[in-house]
């Protein structure tokens, strides 16, 4: 089985630390101390997580996924593939609809770790509203596909036994396929 690339394992493990982060921390917010004042950290953690999606798209297109492995039903094959989509999906949409909720008409400050300032976007009012739901929503669409395929992943090293998850994870070594 191939693995894939280290630029593929080094972003996929990037973006799931800063996810997870974001996602905990957008979830709990409220209950956390404001003058903790992690929202900037996590507006420049979501920024973040865009631009390395696009690098990891682009990544993608000029360094293919190896094949799932042939033992896979039909269907397990269509839920890696959609899930996968789904995934890119919600790592644009989620920082794209907070980008959109700190861009309106009364922004917020928006700078990537106060190193720089981020431009806002062009949106009216009822869009920067609209971002915030979306970005709720999707938030919690996200964790439970993110629970989705990390189950996935354990069933597959745990209950498969095969070398799926292994193919992702720094640092083990893949058996090369027969000769």
């Amino acid at each position: 089985m191939v693995r894939y690339s280290r630029g593929a394992i080094l972003l996929h493990w990037l973006i799931a630390a800063l996810l997870i982060f974001n996602l905990a921390y957008g979830f709990l917010h409220d209950s956390l101390p404001r003058d903790w004042r992690i929202m900037p950290i996590h507006k420049a953690i979501g920024i973040t997580v865009l631009v390395l999606t696009l690098a990891r798209i682009g990544w993608r297109l000029t360094h293919p996924a190896p094949r799932l492995p042939a033992h896979m039903a039909g269907w397990e094959r269509t839920a890696a593939h959609v899930s996968h989509f789904l995934l890119y999906a919600f790592m644009l949409a989620i920082p794209l609809s907070g980008w959109a909720m700190a861009s309106d008409p009364n922004p917020r400050p928006l700078t990537w770790f106060g190193l720089f300032d981020i431009p806002y976007l062009p949106v009216s009012e009822a869009m920067s509203e609209f971002g915030h739901e979306a970005h709720e929503i999707l938030g919690y669409a996200a964790l439970a596909l993110l629970l989705v395929h990390v189950g996935a992943a354990f069933r597959h090293h745990f209950l498969i036994r095969d070398e799926v998850m292994a193919r992702m994870t720094p640092g083990v070594r893949v058996p090369a396929p027969p000769a």
